[in-house]
């Protein structure tokens, strides 16, 4: 009998490979020399990224020891050659591509193989080979020819997962839907020391290491949430595209200006960016350069999909009126910007130049406005597109000169599941919509959360364009079509334990050329389960927006 891919990819990241041997590779391929035996170095699992139609990154980093201190994960001081294949199979029967790269000391001996020629549209295998050890088997594609018209793209996208708060079984949930795209839109990681920031209910597992500043802080961090098989799981699936948001650094960082203030935060950005590319599957394009890093660039997905990837962090201003939830007149100052002069005009000129169906902004922190008072002032949060008005109207303005067909906005940040129509007007209710936004809720970060059978959220009735809320966590999956986006918002009902199962709280669509979200006739959204009472919910929910880091 034969086995299937999910559980050749599944039940074999579960079990580590750590029994693997070399004996199945070429004896070409054989490590020469003597060298110390190194103990399992695959700990971390393996990764692909950035796919183009011709090919992708493939990541590995070798850490025999991942919570090792000083952030070398056991590993000599001395570069150790690394063996990669790439198969058209899952059983390596029929191997295209094949090679050796020095994993270095340098790079926390992690590597990036960048892989061009393949051919569009396919679906590939990889694996890496140490010495004698055999790593776990990844799945991955290359994107569809630029001439062609995809009859769909399945995507699924995530953000904030807080270790201590939290198992993540949402990744092995979205993993199992074997998608073939994944976006990561930010806070993989965080910063804090064992206890820095507790989930309602208490931590169910802890922090290694002292809050993250050092590249050796940020190393064990990230090696940390690598060795969660959950997280190796939705890796080893599919393809990543990848941006970060606070966390990977620290809170509510903005440009050149910590959260407090710091003479050494260069320094730190700088220890934080190195470590962020090191654990990866980014392209040579995004290395970075002191406390400088090129993260903003696109994929395109055939003529279906362009995916416009954002920093929001690196180039804007900083927060005006402090990072909460303000009535703060700076924050219409037209000089203002949460990308930064450059990346704005990069943005624009992308939308002018696309011919896709759809084009997507993935990005970090909430998009449209979302005003928390029911009077007359306009309170708003100073770290999201609200703290930057004339931006987020130079974008949305830029969409529609340029005539995008289909912008959806992509975000993640606010531990929560949000829909919403997006408009140039948000004080006229009648305004037009011009866009759409889809916000996935958190992975771990902020805890179990509350069920809501309606959707519901206090702001709501002032909000009309917000047009949906839940706040348990969980990831979305779209399907996306010449004819439409659909988008389900899959939750659990806890991650303070492991193994929940997920379910989709709610399911929307955009159809093509019609700008905003309609239920679908088969939506779940009042199907009842709720785990309290929405009124509970709307007071959970109101406290941890006022409370969360």
């Amino acid at each position: 009998m034969s086995l299937s891919r999910r559980t050749v990819l599944l039940s074999g990241l579960a079990a580590g490979a750590a029994g693997a041997t070399a004996a199945a590779l070429p004896a070409s391929a054989a490590t020469t020399g003597p060298v110390r035996r190194l103990p399992y170095p695959f700990t971390l699992g393996v990764a692909s990224g950035d796919p183009d139609h011709e090919g992708f990154v493939l990541w590995t980093r070798l850490a025999p020891q991942p919570l090792a201190e000083d952030g070398l994960g056991g590993m000599p001081a001395r570069s150790v050659p690394v063996h990669w294949e790439v198969a058209v199979d899952e059983r390596f029967r029929r191997v295209v591509r094949r090679g050796t790269v020095e994993a270095r000391p340098t790079s926390g001996h992690s590597v990036h193989v960048e892989l061009g020629g393949l051919l569009p549209g396919r679906e590939y295998f990889y694996r890496f080979r140490a010495q004698q050890h055999l790593s776990p088997v990844g799945r991955t594609r290359t994107a569809p020819s630029p001439w062609s018209m995809p009859a769909a793209l399945a995507m699924g996208f995530v953000s904030c997962s807080q270790y201590e708060h939290g198992y993540f079984t949402a990744y092995r949930r979205l993993a199992e839907t074997e998608p073939e795209l994944i976006l990561h839109l930010g806070d993989y990681q965080y910063e804090y020391a064992k206890g820095g920031y507790v989930a309602p209910g208490g931590n169910p597992r802890d922090h290694e290491g002292p809050e993250t500043r050092t590249l050796a802080n940020y190393r064990q961090r990230h090696a940390q949430y690598k060795t969660d098989p959950d997280l190796q799981a939705a890796h080893a699936v599919a393809p990543w595209a990848v941006v970060f948001d606070d966390h990977e650094v620290e809170n509510n960082w903005a440009g050149d200006t910590p959260e407090a203030p710091d003479p050494e935060f260069p320094a730190r950005r700088a220890a934080a960016f190195q470590a962020y590319y090191e654990n990866m599957p980014l392209r040579r394009t995004s290395l970075p350069r002191g406390p400088g890093m090129q993260l903003y660039r696109r994929l395109r997905w055939g003529r279906l999909t362009t995916v416009h990837l954002l920093d929001t962090r690196q180039y804007r201003d900083d927060q005006a009126c402090g990072d909460g939830y303000q009535s703060c007149p700076t924050a219409l100052d037209p000089a203002r910007s949460i990308l930064g002069a450059q990346q704005e005009a990069w943005l624009l000129d992308g939308f002018r130049r696309s011919s896709t169906r759809w084009d997507l902004l993935a990005q970090q922190v909430f998009f449209a406005q979302r005003d928390r008072d029911a009077g007359p002032l306009t309170v708003t949060s100073m770290d999201a597109w609200d703290g930057y008005v004339a931006s987020r109207d130079r974008i949305t303005r830029g969409w529609l000169a340029a005539g995008v067909r289909n912008p959806v906005v992509l975000t993640g940040d606010v531990h929560a599941h949000w829909a919403s129509d997006l408009k140039l007007d948000y004080a006229d209710p009648t305004a037009r919509t011009v866009g759409s936004e889809l916000v996935c809720s958190s992975i771990t970060s902020g805890g179990d959360g509350a069920d809501s059978a309606t959707g519901s959220h206090p702001w709501l009735p002032w909000n009309p364009h917000l047009r949906f809320h839940n706040n348990l966590r969980g990831y979305v999956r779209t399907t996306i079509t010449p004819k439409q986006l659909a988008a389900d918002f899959d939750v659990l009902p806890f991650v303070s334990r492991p193994d929940a199962e997920a379910h989709t709280r709610a399911r929307f669509v955009i159809e093509d050329r019609l700008p905003g979200l309609h239920l679908t006739r088969d939506n779940p959204l009042s199907a009842g389960r709720t785990s309290t009472s929405p009124a509970d919910v709307d007071q959970q929910t109101v406290e941890a927006e006022t409370r969360r880091p």
